[in-house]
């Protein structure tokens, strides 16, 4: 049994913006009672002295694999290697608050049900196992002299409808929440341009046709306006990056009722230490191009309201950046928006509104304890030593 009685406690309720001085008791995992003066027999208590409390913090974007920025190395590593990073990663993103995390590649069942059984510490996973790209498109990480054909230690190539109905089939027959397609050139393949379009009209649509069939959805990674417009009139769910799109696509967000899932981080993250930590030079190249796009595109899409959600995309040992989004989104948000895109709002997009991302009463018993109020500086949130416990479904995972 997962018990745990707050005392004393400033909850933040990200929906209203405001806090709650309250009790909370969590009883098996999950909110059952907020108010003054709660009481329970034999349950571990946090007194709290007017700390602020707010949900467990949600990555919509995250790649706990992706244990190298060099995605080519993972296919030189072996599966149990890769297996002890991945569970490093995993632990260090429960440390930073991150009690749910979306993986947009590369986690898989196997992954996901290692958390589930307590056998590696870390956030509830949602996976879509390998993303489907195009030849040549930005999941195929051969270099232009390589004729081998082979599946990327990441995406999985897969060309033509019936190609691509068939690996969306399989991914969802391995489990996954949601699927992924690349639906643009990126920063980290080396033969694409970002500006590209990928995969036919006939190919995106099968793809969220399969995803609708098994009640799951699609995100698709694209930058520019055209390639997110394509993906969304596709039926798209999400967008990943949107860095380079105008106000051309926002009427069709609001039509469509699609995510922005941006990772500003990245790109300040890449352009400061990319090449030193394996990133190669052709894609380093390349992160100029989206940064300050990505700065005028948050700005457009919070000022038109489209629904943003919270992402890192931080590859190898770079991930240990993973809150510093926060700070970033600080500075062009205010700090209550912001950290909706990490509660609310991503509990929105995968379909887990009023079970994570708030504690109202239902919830899952995930929370994070900070010792300065996040609303006047949603910053703090950057930095784990000032969070003294992290709740996860009622037990403390992390004491400071």
């Amino acid at each position: 049994m997962n018990d745990l009685l707050l005392r004393d406690a400033r909850v933040l309720d990200p929906e209203s913006g405001s806090y709650d001085e309250t009790d909370l008791r969590i009883a098996d995992g999950v909110v059952v009672e907020s108010g003054r003066g709660l009481r329970g027999a034999d349950v571990e208590t946090l007194a709290l002295d007017g700390a602020h409390v707010l949900p467990g913090l949600i990555d919509c974007h995250a790649h706990a694999v992706a244990a190298s920025a060099d995605l080519s190395e993972l296919r030189t590593w072996s599966r149990s290697y890769l297996a002890f990073r991945t569970a490093q990663n995993l632990g260090a993103m429960l440390d930073r608050g991150f009690t749910t995390v979306r993986d947009l590649g590369g986690a898989d069942h196997g992954v996901a049900r290692a958390l589930a059984e307590g056998l590696v510490r870390g956030p509830r996973l949602h996976f879509c196992g390998q993303p489907l790209s195009q030849t040549g498109g930005h999941g195929d990480d051969r270099a232009p002299a390589d004729q081998h054909c082979w599946t990327t230690g990441v995406s999985r190539i897969a060309d033509g409808v019936d190609a691509v109905r068939a690996a969306a089939r399989d991914e969802l027959r391995k489990g996954a929440h949601h699927l992924k397609v690349m639906a643009s050139g990126g920063v980290a393949s080396p033969t694409d341009r970002i500006d590209s379009t990928q995969y036919s009209m006939d190919e995106l649509v099968a793809v969220v046709e399969e995803a609708e069939a098994a009640n799951r959805y699609v995100a698709a990674h694209a930058y520019a306006a055209r390639a997110v417009e394509r993906a969304l009139r596709a039926g798209v769910r999400s967008i990943e990056h949107a860095n380079l799109i105008d106000e051309s696509v926002v009427g069709l967000f609001r039509e469509r009722e699609a995510f922005v899932v941006m990772n500003l981080v990245t790109y300040r993250v890449l352009q400061d230490e990319g090449r030193e930590r394996g990133l190669p030079e052709e894609s380093w190249r390349k992160v100029a191009a989206v940064l300050d796009g990505g700065y005028r595109a948050l700005e457009m899409a919070h000022r038109e309201g489209l629904r943003l959600c919270y992402g890192s995309d931080l590859l190898g040992s770079m991930q240990e950046h993973q809150s510093e989004e926060f700070g970033i989104r600080g500075e062009l948000q205010p700090a209550i928006d912001v950290i909706r895109s990490a509660t609310t709002t991503a509990a929105a997009l995968l379909g887990e509104t009023g079970r994570v991302g708030t504690l109202r009463p239902g919830a899952l018993g995930d929370l994070v304890v900070v010792d300065r109020d996040p609303l006047a500086d949603v910053a703090v949130l950057t930095r784990p030593e000032r969070m003294p416990y992290v709740v996860q479904g009622g037990r403390v995972v992390v004491r400071r």
